[in-house]
């Protein structure tokens, strides 16, 4: 409304049902023409887009078929941690580069036309190739894996499944090649560690022999020996020097008869003389004669008894002591009487001798060779004595010189015990170094041939590459969906934006509210009959040719959508 004041502002009227479906017959145009160019937008792109097939493996970690108990494995990982690192190296730039250049597959060719390589590396890396682990319910106990699955998607599902095929040949060869150059280091660190302890043990063996050889009887396991040995000689030097002792006793003996056999000679030689008196029987001279006589034999009796125990025991035993003692009682006796004897026959020669001659006494030249006999035997056996005491005198000496040697051999042992000590200690450390390096190249072997036979832990494929039939991706349904959709909410904001614009009075509604006045009656526009046709004629041509190429288009995408399909 306009007036003399200028425009006045009016508020519009709440619209009901009635006046929506006016609006949208008045603005059908707006509404049809956009959800038309969207559904068949949503169509044409839906089946424009390539397809993504997925193809899907699953591999199988199958633990070692013996146990560790008997073969003890040499693999420092779990083949959960090996599976992380094979991973590593097969997602590599170089493997990854490879594989998509391979002749048979040929993969993203367009990408590798208008793209570097490392950024279609990284775009299949992170939306088409996955590789997954799996855990069991045992398996999270233990916190090792239990499988795990390739998938990658691609638009040729052929070349999808080979590419699986591909990374499931890499995995397993992978794994075969980190086990076994692992055991082939090993195999070669053992192998040197083991030549080197061994080189070690015969070092050590050869330096505690030539030492032994240096040190040959003076080496600490000989101390013992030397000791028992030195004890033995100590024993027979003492045995020696007693029999040295009993030899000087008996030679003192010997030579104690020998002075007493003289003496007897003597008394002899006196009893000849005094023939005259001797030849009387019971005569005073010839009574003391036979006591003397009987006193000699009494003490070589006891001096034989004496040797026969020296012979036995030792000058302290009480019965040696009381014999000694009783037998120089006698032979003062003996001395005593024999001294009277001979002042008693040295008188007799001083008062004047017949005239007449002595008969000769047969049994006192008798009893004068008898005595010489025995001395001359007390003599010999002297000599003998002197001759044994003698060889018994070199013995102790010999033995003295032994004694002496083996003094020195346990003397010398302490100076040489500590170094004798580091090289038992360093052959002992060789020998145990040598056998641990032994057992651990041994234990490498036995891994190695298990390996070999593939009784080792390994992968096995579980569920082999799938050949997928339809596509995983796009969804087409739910993008025609959401053009029909996005198309049908932008016609009805278009047509809300039209009847916003347009603020004439549409019916009698619109009259009665904005100018508040009865309405009487109501004329219906009256339009020129040429420009209603020119205008329905243009609107048709406009609508058919939208339809036209909405259909084209339509049949285009979906000629290279079977096109594709077929292809593939």
């Amino acid at each position: 409304m306009t007036g003399a004041q200028g425009y006045v502002a009016i508020s519009r009227r709440p619209l009901d049902l009635e006046d929506y479906v006016d609006v949208a017959r008045r603005h059908m145009a707006w509404i049809i023409g956009p959800l038309f160019a969207g559904t068949v937008t949503g169509i044409v792109v839906a089946y424009l887009l390539p397809n993504t097939y997925v193809s899907k493996a699953v591999m199988q970690i199958v633990p070692a078929q013996i146990s560790e108990k008997l073969v003890p494995t040499t693999i420092n990982q779990q083949l959960t941690e090996r599976i992380m690192q094979m991973e590593g190296n097969i997602l590599s730039r170089t493997s990854l580069s490879n594989l998509i250049q391979a002749p048979d597959l040929n993969l993203y060719p367009k990408e590798r036309a208008s793209k570097p390589l490392e950024d279609v590396i990284e775009a299949m890396k992170s939306k088409d190739l996955k590789i997954e682990i799996h855990q069991s319910e045992q398996s999270l106990l233990s916190k090792h894996a239990s499988s795990f699955s390739i998938t990658f998607a691609y638009s040729n599902r052929f070349k999808a499944q080979n590419t699986v095929n591909k990374l499931i040949t890499r995995f397993i060869d992978e794994n075969q090649n980190s086990q076994r150059s692992q055991q082939n280091l090993l195999k070669d660190f053992f192998g040197d560690e083991l030549a080197q302890a061994k080189a070690n043990v015969e070092k050590a063996n050869e330096e505690l022999a030539k030492f032994r050889g240096e040190n040959q009887g003076r080496l600490p396991e000989q101390t013992q020996g030397n000791i028992t040995a030195l004890a033995s000689v100590q024993a027979q030097v003492t045995r020696l020097n007693d029999e040295l002792n009993r030899l000087t006793q008996y030679k003192m003996q010997l030579e104690q008869h020998i002075s007493t056999l003289k003496q007897n000679k003597e008394l002899a030689v006196m009893m000849e003389r005094d023939a005259s008196d001797l030849s009387i029987p019971g005569s005073p001279a010839v009574k003391k004669n036979e006591e003397l006589l009987a006193r000699n034999k009494q003490i070589e009796a006891m001096e034989s008894q004496l040797a026969q125990l020296l012979q036995s025991f030792r000058e302290t035993y009480p019965e040696i002591r009381d014999m000694r003692k009783r037998l120089v009682v006698v032979k003062r006796e003996r001395d005593e009487m024999a001294l009277r004897y001979e002042q008693e026959l040295l008188a007799q020669e001083k008062k004047p001798k017949e005239a007449s001659k002595k008969p000769t006494n047969f049994a006192a030249q008798k009893a004068q060779n008898d005595i010489q006999g025995q001395i001359d035997g007390s003599v010999t056996a002297i000599k003998i004595n002197e001759q044994d005491r003698e060889f018994k005198l070199k013995e102790v000496e010999k033995l003295t010189k032994e004694m002496e040697d083996y003094r020195t051999k346990l003397a010398q042992t302490s100076q040489i015990e500590a170094k004798y000590a580091d090289l038992l200690r360093d052959q002992k450390n060789a020998g145990e170094k040598f056998q641990e390096m032994l057992t651990k190249s041994e234990v490498t072997a036995q891994s190695s041939d298990l390996i070999q036979r593939k009784a080792g832990e390994s992968l096995e494929v579980l569920d082999p590459p799938s050949l997928p039939v339809n596509p995983s991706n796009p969804n087409r349904p739910m993008i025609i969906g959401a053009g029909f959709a996005l198309s049908f909410v932008v016609g009805l904001a278009m047509a809300g934006v039209q009847e916003a614009r347009d603020s004439s009075l549409k019916n009698l509604k619109d009259v009665r509210a904005y100018t508040n006045l009865p309405v009487l009656a109501s004329i219906p526009l009256l339009e020129n009959t040429m420009l209603v046709k020119r205008k329905k004629r243009i609107a048709y041509l406009v609508w058919s040719a939208a339809v036209i190429v909405g259909i084209i288009s339509v049949c285009a995408a979906l000629f290279y959508y079977n096109s594709v399909t077929l292809t593939a």
